[in-house]
């Protein structure tokens, strides 16, 4: 029978932690800075395609921005539940916001005058053009979801 006590249990436990510790994968960090938007970023010879989740959301809900080789993805919307009695007079009504943001840095310098949206099934696009240096634009640039 050995004479061990709550701490030696304890400093095993927190000797697992330390091991363990080493071996988490920081990358998931990026994901919890996330405001709920996943993304997926694929470079090409001559643009860089952006694929947003953005379920749920009218495409006039949704505002990109471009600048300085950073896109900005924000989406914003009213939500509203109402459940009432049938003469229309209200038991509980419940209305929140929702609110999602997303900015990512593009891995090449691209051409925001040319940048293009589309919106389907939830899916947000944007095509970004790439181009050399000397064509940056100084200004962010709106980008219209089509």
């Amino acid at each position: 029978m050995s004479n061990m006590t709550p701490f030696d249990d304890m400093n095993r436990m927190f000797d697992r932690m330390s091991r363990n510790f080493g071996r988490m994968d920081w990358g998931d960090l990026d994901g919890m800075r996330r405001s709920g938007i996943d993304v997926d970023v694929a470079e090409y010879d001559d643009e860089i395609a952006v694929m947003a989740d953005l379920p749920g959301f009218d495409k006039g809900d949704i505002d990109l921005t471009v600048r300085d080789g950073v896109l900005s993805i924000c989406a914003e919307r009213e939500i509203s539940s109402d459940a009432g009695d049938e003469a229309g007079a209200y038991l509980r009504r419940e209305r929140r916001a929702e609110s999602m943001s997303r900015t990512i840095t593009l891995p090449a310098e691209v051409s925001e005058d040319d940048a293009s949206a589309t919106y389907a099934n939830g899916v947000l696009t944007v095509t970004l053009p790439k181009v050399h240096a000397d064509d940056e634009a100084d200004e962010a640039h709106r980008i219209d979801v089509n």
